[in-house]
């Protein structure tokens, strides 16, 4: 982890990472292209090398989205950990590479849907196998380039509504073709759409709401109570100060038997209070150890460390829970581990339970430090674990927006055919799990700097509370079933703390509330284009 020292020089913009031959830019570029190479070798086996060039194209695509999926998403979900100081861009792309290709190699699913129904009820016109092909290609282009687009301005904006409006514009495409452009209208289940217009509203409030909630309870009982103890603590340490000098100015003015005699005094003193523990103020000789004894019982009076043994730990416990439960009922969703509701909620308990003791104990051995260090160091760790646990659901999930349609294509080739479902290849995961890590490394620093940096100041407590709020939020809607989107939440959670702290950058705010809701007709009008140039190519 950075040290609070190092906070300074660990953002996005200090660190030299856009050099364009440094040997991790060479190392990162080699392994992708490598990947690609390795899974194109494979793929074309796997397609039986039907429409070799169509595979060729799909699998560009495909790993473009992916790249283009880490550097908004994963560079969005890592924002607050690298603004706040607690990771530098190097350990945020270790986690990353990690937990996320972790998450979608481990969860991330043997099959998909192909998205035959859904937002675009393709089902209702009679297309061929390789026009449903177009569609997914045009989808994956257009994602992909409107995803680049928004992060190399520094825009978090949501893959998937990416990724809808990218299917939404070449499927309308599509019918107009076919039929007519009254016909293809029909074709998009309009509520659908209405669902994500509510999303740009609900989802940052939801957000906003709770990390509001979460980071001004932190901020009450554990920030402020430190800042008071801090206060106190250096009116202790002047008292000290004119202490030794009154001591000094009155040693200065004893004869030298005096002198001797009070010597004697302190030394027998210092031994009692070096060698007992349970002594008294009236066994000791001089005053000046009387009003150090003073001085020291205030000084254990304040507690200083007593808000992180007994605030932290609790707080540390939720989160624990909370993360376990995005990652039992979101991020392992996929892998039928056979746990029944009860099963979770006990694995839930234990987590953190143990979450609890690890950090009762951790904090009990920084007891004595210094208050700011340890208050770093807590929330650090704290926030580590909610990077983490967020990494490896995004890539059992979220990677989706880019294997979902492109497995998709892999089934169509395959078989000739439209299946309801398709097989998603182990390569195929791997290789799109790369591309999002080195999307990360290579255009991710953008939406970094505006997360953690831009849009309010972080540091590790109010980072914490914004990723563990938008973790809550997210379970929640996806309880209750609500049209919600990851990023636009994570957003909403970093202004909360920025209202907490009285410091919003809402001119930075314009722009991207402006990118949600152009992302769907903007991926959409991409993918139209794609889809003309791609039918009337092949």
């Amino acid at each position: 982890m950075a040290s609070s020292n190092d906070m300074a020089l660990n953002t996005p913009t200090t660190r030299g990472l856009s050099l364009p031959f440094s040997w991790p830019n060479i190392a990162f570029a080699t392994l992708l292209i490598g990947i690609s190479l390795w899974f194109l070798f494979w793929g074309l086996d796997y397609t039986h090398h039907n429409n070799v060039m169509i595979f060729v194209l799909a699998t560009v695509f495909g790993v473009f989205m992916a790249f283009n999926i880490g550097g908004n998403d994963v560079a969005n979900s890592f924002g607050t950990s690298v603004g706040a100081g607690t990771l530098t861009i190097k350990q945020a792309l270790a986690i990353a590479a990690i937990f996320e290709v972790s998450g979608a190699v481990i969860a991330g699913g043997e099959v998909t849907d192909t998205i035959r129904s859904g937002i675009v009820d393709l089902g209702a016109v009679d297309i061929r196998p390789m026009q449903f092909v177009y569609i997914m290609m045009s989808a994956l282009l257009a994602a992909a380039l409107w995803l680049l687009f928004a992060s190399k301005r520094g825009w978090p904006v949501s893959t998937t509504h990416s990724i809808i409006g990218g299917i939404v514009g070449a499927s309308l495409t599509l019918g107009t073709v076919l039929s007519s452009s009254g016909s293809a209208l029909a074709l998009v289940q309009w509520n659908q759409i209405g669902t994500i217009a509510i999303s740009w509203i609900l989802s940052p409030v939801l957000g906003g709401l709770v990390s509001y909630a979460l980071f001004y309870q932190i901020k009450h009982h554990i920030l402020r109570y430190n800042e008071r103890a801090k206060e106190q603590l250096q009116s202790l340490r002047g008292e000290r100060r004119k202490l030794n000098e009154d001591h000094k100015t009155a040693f200065e003015r004893l004869n030298e038997l005096q002198k001797i005699s009070y010597t004697n005094m302190m030394v027998r003193d210092a031994q009692i209070v070096l060698g007992e523990e349970d002594y008294t103020p009236d066994e000791l000789e001089s005053e000046y150890y009387r009003k150090l004894h003073e001085i020291r019982k205030k000084r254990d009076n304040i507690a200083a460390h007593r808000a992180l043994q007994n605030w932290v730990p609790l707080i540390a416990a939720a989160g624990a829970a909370i993360i376990s439960a995005m990652l039992l009922f979101k991020g392992l969703k996929h892998m039928h581990l056979g746990f029944t509701t009860l099963h979770n909620y006990l694995i839930m308990g234990m987590v953190a339970a143990t979450v609890w003791m690890a950090t009762f104990i951790f904090a009990k051995t920084l007891k004595g430090g210094s208050l700011d260090r340890s208050t770093f160091l807590m929330f650090s760790w704290m926030q580590v674990f909610t990077a983490a646990g967020f990494a490896f659901s995004h890539g059992a999930n979220d990677i989706a927006n880019a294997i979902g349609p492109f497995a998709a294509i892999l089934d169509v080739l395959r078989t000739g055919s439209i299946g309801s479902e398709a097989a998603i290849p182990t390569l195929a995961m791997v290789t799109f799990g790369v591309a999002l890590v080195a999307g990360l490394w290579f255009i991710g620093k953008d939406v970094i700097q505006t997360v953690g940096h831009n849009l309010t100041t972080m540091h590790p407590a109010s980072g914490f509370a914004a990723e563990l709020s938008a973790a809550t939020v997210v379970m929640l809607a996806s309880t209750f079933g609500l049209p919600v989107s990851s990023t636009h939440i994570l957003i909403g959670a970093v202004l909360g703390i920025g209202l907490v702290n009285r410091q919003t950058n809402w001119g930075l705010m314009k722009p991207i509330a402006m990118a949600w809701v152009i992302t769907l007709p903007a991926a959409g009008l991409l993918a139209a284009l794609s889809f003309t140039i791609l039918n009337g190519l092949f």
